[in-house]
Order: structure tokens, then C-alpha cells, then sequence
């Protein structure tokens, strides 16, 4: 039972991991799209 509430902790901190990734990429993307834009 616990090894199985141990899975389910990784799996929750390893999503919890990828969405701040993602926000960080999107961070970045919307950083790029700007300054193409203020370029153009």
C-alpha cells in the first residue's frame, strides 16, 4: 500500500514539474512573439 501511495506522489510531482516547464516555455514563446513584433 504505501509503495503504491509513493507512485502516486511521483506521478503528481513529475506533472507538477512538466507544468511549470510548459509555463516557462510559453513564457519564452510569448517573450519571442514580442520583441518579433516589436521588430517588425
Amino acid at each position: 500500500m504505501s509503495g503504491q501511495q509513493r507512485v502516486y506522489k511521483q506521478r503528481i510531482r513529475s506533472t507538477e514539474t512538466l507544468k511549470k516547464v510548459f509555463r516557462a516555455m510559453e513564457l519564452i514563446a510569448a517573450s519571442r512573439i514580442g520583441r518579433a513584433r516589436a521588430k517588425a
